[in-house]
């Protein structure tokens, strides 16, 4: 009779139970870089998937009740190799990131997105790019613009993003070439007693290796691109 009673059930599925793509919001980050000669003109654009957050990052975005619940702190690593135990509460005296904040007392800021010559087969445990081009106009050096950081992020029906940018200037004398991408920040923990503040200063929060080599020509310049969308 049990059987009965189920065939009298109607178990279609209602169609807006489906998953339409729509119903859990999807994020997405994708590195662009475009390529210039010395006349200004476009040699070159790629464009891929970025997916590499840091060890650093991730310790970073872990809620306050991860901390409150398990009493344990987190291991963050400056591209130094400097750790710090990073753990924050709603306490007097706690960690905390007051970022945005250029501030000379506790600065917190993007410091750039820094090039490499590298590459690492493990992203998530990177906290130093494998081998940093200097910011100068030296044989193998690149001349680091500032980075470009919007203020707001961009809503554009169901999707919202942001775009942070920065330009590099080859004054080299010779072709420099590129392998490896990464975000570095500076961050400065103060406390609200203000007297046992934490300064970690540059810490790699995200890193890519380029699925193909950039290379810029002498007097040449390349800009890249981060962007960062919800629902693209």
């Amino acid at each position: 009779m049990v059987g009965k009673g189920i065939e009298d059930v109607d178990i279609t599925m209602p169609k807006d139970s489906y998953d339409t793509g729509k119903d859990t919001p999807t994020f997405r980050a994708y590195l662009t870089v475009v390529v210039r000669d010395s006349e200004g003109k476009v040699v070159k654009v790629h464009r891929q998937k970025s997916h590499s957050p840091t060890a650093n990052f991730i310790g970073l975005m872990l809620p306050l009740a991860y901390f409150n619940t398990t009493g344990n702190s987190y291991t963050l690593k400056n591209t130094g190799g400097s750790t710090y135990g990073y753990k924050p509460a709603i306490n007097t005296g706690a960690q905390c990131i007051s970022y945005p904040n250029s501030n000379n007392n506790y600065p917190s800021y993007i410091v750039m997105i820094q090039v490499g010559s590298g590459s690492q087969s493990n992203p998530y445990s990177a906290y130093s790019l494998a081998a940093p081009i200097a910011n100068g106009s030296g044989t193998g050096q690149l001349v680091y613009g500032q980075p470009s950081i919007p203020s707001n992020i961009t809503v554009s029906g169901s999707s919202a993003y942001f775009t942070i940018s920065q330009t590099f200037n080859n004054n080299s004398g010779g072709t420099v070439t590129i392998t490896e991408v990464g975000i570095i920040t500076y961050l400065h923990f103060p406390q609200s007693n203000n007297n046992n503040d934490t300064n970690l200063g540059q810490v790699l929060v995200w890193y890519d290796v380029l699925s193909s080599s950039i290379s810029i020509s002498n007097g040449g310049s390349v800009t890249i691109y981060y962007t960062f969308t919800v629902n693209p």
